[in-house]
């Protein structure tokens, strides 16, 4: 059986991983079958690497890989692992706490984790190329309804040299993103690093945005050597290429982990209605106010989204970026809700044939005339 003690092998030594109270004791059951806790840091064609008590190892998914695609190993879990054997498996996960999913682009309206047990989501955004608050608002909805806190970092920040240009990108974002820190950070010059360092030292976080947004360049700072590869964006259109192709549980020197993830080009919300909501927290406060409450916020007597907007204490770029996510959204949890009518229909045809064919078995062979 597999103990918690004070010696090195226990697994207060997964505690640089997130290891706390909590996550003994949703474990103590699988301790007492023999197995043995750990942190998957990495995912690679049903394998993963797992940190333990006993060090890093190498384990099968196969036994628990579902047909949920929601439920699959991801970097971030908390497993049961074989405390020997070769190959090691991960028999079972620990209820995550918190999961952050983006639709996949399949027609079957799946959702996919992207890290687990994720404290922190921090955002990054270059200040290399223009601005897209449309995009800071998508993925602020998305870190929103994973259940961690977002925290929005604008990279690049010495291609700025201009301090009232800087603040007023800050300020921008901040717009767009209500209760959420916005930082700027560089890389280069070491500028808000430390800031940065601070608020990462506790907790697991996971690091988002697009392909070029210096997530890499990032890593390596925070972690303080080159453990992820970085190349340079193009010129013609300031975009990156993937460097980061794997989600990566890196320990912070100031403590906490992060989780590097590959860049999104494209990032879909999936049953993010709470998230779309906490991210226009302003309009959703506002909407209480209508004179109706099924106000659509369009020419409705008595809207006090509308009337803000007249009195511009809303921007109405802001309106149209809510209405957009909802549609999204809506449209998701609809073809999300056919596939599942469609998989019950499904079903329910396969064991009407399965009952067709036993009762033709029990009637045996028909007899000719």
């Amino acid at each position: 059986m597999f103990h918690t003690s004070p010696d090195p092998a226990s697994p207060h030594a997964l505690t640089a991983y997130g290891w706390d109270d909590g996550w003994e004791a949703a474990f103590a059951p699988y301790a007492d079958q023999g197995l043995m806790p750990g942190r998957v840091i990495r995912v690679d064609r049903g394998l993963c690497d797992v940190a333990t008590p006993l060090g890093t190892v190498r384990a099968d998914t196969e036994l628990v890989t579902p047909r949920d695609p929601m439920r699959i190993v991801c970097t971030g879990d908390w497993a049961a692992v074989d405390a020997e054997g070769d190959p090691r498996h991960v028999r079972t996960l620990l209820p995550r706490r918190t999961a952050l999913v983006r639709s996949t682009s399949s027609k079957r309206s799946d959702g996919q984790v992207l890290a687990a047990n994720a404290d922190h989501a921090v955002i990054a955004v270059s200040l290399a190329a223009e601005l897209d608050l449309g995009r800071v608002e998508r993925f602020t909805a998305l870190a929103w309804e994973s259940g961690a806190q977002p925290l929005l970092v604008l990279t690049k920040a010495d291609l700025v040299p201009d301090p009232a240009t800087l603040a007023g990108l800050v300020s921008d974002t901040e717009a767009a993103a209500p209760g959420v820190r916005v930082l700027p950070v560089s890389a280069a010059t070491g500028e808000g690093l430390e800031a940065l360092g601070a608020l990462l030292a506790t907790g697991t976080s996971v690091l988002l945005g697009q392909s070029g947004a210096g997530k890499s360049t990032l890593a390596n700072a925070l972690v303080g050597e080159a453990v992820q590869d970085v190349r340079a964006i193009r010129d013609t259109d300031g975009k990156g290429r993937h460097t980061t192709t794997t989600r990566d549980l890196l320990p912070l020197p100031s403590g906490g982990v992060l989780i590097d993830t590959p860049g999104l080009r494209g990032v879909g919300l999936w049953d993010a209605g709470d998230g779309v909501a906490q991210a226009f927290a302003e309009i959703e406060e506002l909407a209480e106010r209508c004179r109706f409450p099924d106000c659509a916020h369009r020419s409705e007597p008595g809207c006090a989204v509308l009337a803000a907007i007249d009195e511009g204490s809303l921007p109405e770029r802001r309106l149209a970026s809510y209405r957009k996510l909802l549609r999204e959204n809506e449209r998701l949890a609809a073809r999300t809700d056919a596939r599942l009518r469609s998989e019950m229909r499904r079903d329910w045809k396969q064991r009407q044939a399965l009952g067709r064919h036993m009762m033709e078995r029990k009637r045996g062979p028909m007899r000719k005339p």
